[in-house]
């Protein structure tokens, strides 16, 4: 069993998301719909221990490797035994991620020795151990390939399918769901690789009978808006009305789900982010997660989940270490980014997972979501500060960044089946044009950046490593101030764009504003209750000071009698908040 203890009990979990195949590659084309000959892909030995050494200064505790886990791919390695899927069931060149084809292997791509590719892979996690991170990867459980089949299986391990009745429709011996006596349709609008001619497959594809698509499809004909790559995995609930559970005993696809996750624990893995989560039922993670930490206590589960109103039964009762809080926080920065939201509409994400907000994973970046710097969100990186700042900062939960946000990534390119989405895409082989100027041939030393991306970098470096290790952040207490300072009408307190909030701790004390306006700049007033300076024991104190944690030479003092409401409207602390940014104030 391998342990990892490497952060003290009140340090921020501050999660680096890195696509391995796009993270290391420095290969500057391209191409549309380009090979991997033609645009190149990372590799885990690219992935050094100068860059890991550099993610840890950049205030990383967890590093989620994205893309590990062998998944379906149009590229061949036949010589190696490892041929490439048919292109009508693969998205793009290179494939999703999230259409795994063998739960036992790593992704052949990411290796320079395809036959050594899970040695490479356990390298890459030594090193990030050695550099005192730890870390995640993908647990997929809704849905595989539709080619699944795995050739690094241990041995008695059987297959996902080996032993299924394919004329069952439902059986909770079944790992799959099968819609008897019809065929497969690739769906008729779907162009596999634009257009392109590939010579080892034959036009059709051929599956019968057909299996039930990922997404829930009940059809042998998804669409191509649909997860049509993938099958869905049979969790023991009768699709047939009305619905029965079969979970006693406990079904065969549980059992094999388990044993993959504790192979990939004793290889050394310290979390996995469960895809999907909210579309597997709840009673299996309840199951599941125990039996896993019985034997490896410290693994974290993160789940990605969008109904806020089944959040409170995967913590409580699906057992999960954290989740994403993306219909919630996310939506509502992603808003006020696009200006169309207001800063007051923060205050409702806060309220409504307050009971739980240590338990919230805040982002602004993922590789689900647009780029900030694009062009059609903002096309500006600086734009983002005042919402990394809240994320950092407004819980004691985790934070996470995805890899090139911290240096402006824009995913403005269009490389094959991603499009122009704004988004960098997981599905072509890429790279990320600002990532290569930090990483500088594998140098990782920024030195081809500009002095802005310098800039940009640097205020994510001061903003991690300070929340990870602040006491008020880390452990304490949130005090809106907010409805206070809208109210009461704080002189030049615009409630559309200003977000104004007290973290505390004994030890600790932080006034946080935000100015989500991207061209206006506030000379404003914050007023602090009575009451919230009795929560920070600073009731008695005649006069506070407030000293920035970025810039130490942005201090002054106030008589605490000036902040209170009581006084007159224009009194309170004087600020003054620049376009897209904010201040971190501690109060002494």
């Amino acid at each position: 069993m391998i342990q990892t203890h490497f952060e003290p009990a009140n340090t921020k979990m501050v999660v680096y998301q890195l696509f391995v195949r796009l993270f290391g590659n420095k290969i500057k084309q391209n191409k549309y719909y380009g090979t991997i000959e033609e645009n190149g892909c990372g590799k885990f030995d690219d992935i050094t221990s100068v860059a890991l050494t550099e993610l840890r200064n950049l205030g990383v505790s967890h590093v989620w490797y994205t893309g590990v886990i062998e998944h379906s791919t149009v590229t061949s390695y036949s010589q190696n035994g490892i041929p490439g899927d048919h292109p009508s069931v693969v998205k793009g060149r290179a494939g999703s991620p999230y259409a795994i084809r063998d739960y036992y292997d790593v992704d052949a791509d990411l290796a320079n020795n395809v036959d050594e590719r899970l040695e490479e892979f356990s390298s890459l996690l030594k090193r990030t151990h050695k550099a005192k991170l730890k870390a995640i990867i993908d647990f997929v459980p809704n849905h595989v390939a539709r080619s699944y089949h795995s050739d690094k299986k241990p041995a008695g391990v059987k297959d996902l399918g080996e032993n299924d009745r394919t004329d069952q429709f439902f059986t909770t011996e079944n790992n799959f769901l099968y819609l008897n006596n019809k065929h497969f349709n690739v769906p008729h609008d779907y162009i596999p690789l634009n257009g392109e001619i590939v010579n080892q497959h034959s036009n059709t594809y051929h599956e019968f009978p057909a299996k039930v698509t990922g997404n829930d499809v009940y059809s042998e004909s998804p669409s191509s808006n649909d997860w049509f790559e993938t099958i869905k995995l049979n969790f023991g609930i009768d699709p047939n009305p009305p619905h029965h559970c079969y979970f006693d005993p406990i079904p065969n696809t549980w059992l094999k789900l388990l044993d993959i996750l504790l192979y990939w624990c004793k290889k050394g893995v310290d979390g996995f982010r469960c895809d999907m989560a909210e579309m597997v039922p709840a009673e299996f993670w309840e199951w599941i997660i125990p039996c896993v930490k019985t034997q490896y206590p410290d693994v974290i589960f993160i789940a990605e989940i969008y109904k806020p109103e089944i959040y409170i039964n995967y913590l409580e009762r699906g057992n999960f270490d954290f989740l994403y809080d993306k219909v919630g926080l996310y939506d509502t920065l992603l808003g006020l980014t696009k200006k169309n939201s207001i800063a007051d509409d923060i205050s409702r994400c806060v309220n409504s997972n307050e009971k739980f907000s240590n338990k919230m994973l805040s982002f602004i970046e993922n590789h689900d979501e647009e780029r900030i710097a694009n062009e059609t969100v903002g096309g500006d990186p600086f734009i983002a500060i005042p919402a990394m700042i809240i994320c950092a900062t407004i819980s004691q939960g985790p934070v996470m960044i995805y890899n090139g946000q911290e240096v402006g990534e824009p995913a403005n390119e269009n490389v094959g089946f991603a499009g122009t989405r704004s988004r960098t895409s997981i599905f072509d082989y890429a790279s990320m044009p600002q990532h290569l100027k930090w990483m500088n041939d594998g140098k990782f030393d920024g030195a081809l950046l500009t002095d802005d991306e310098k800039k940009l970098r640097s205020f994510y470096k001061q903003l991690l490593t300070f929340s990870m290790k602040s006491l008020a952040v880390t452990k304490g207490s949130i005090y809106d101030l907010q409805y206070l300072n809208r109210h009461h009408q704080s002189e030049g307190f615009d409630e559309r764009f200003i977000y104004a909030y007290l973290r505390y701790h004994n030890e600790e004390n932080l006034l946080i504003l935000v100015n989500f306006n991207q061209t206006e700049t506030y000379n404003l007033s914050v007023k602090i209750p009575q009451e919230a300076l009795s929560m920070m024991d600073l009731e008695n104190k005649e006069e506070l000071s407030f000293v920035s944690v970025f810039d130490k030479k942005l201090k002054f003092k106030i008589a605490s009698s000036k902040l209170n409401i009581v006084n007159d409207r224009f009194s309170g602390l004087p600020l003054v908040l620049e376009p897209k940014s904010g201040l971190i104030l501690r109060i002494n």
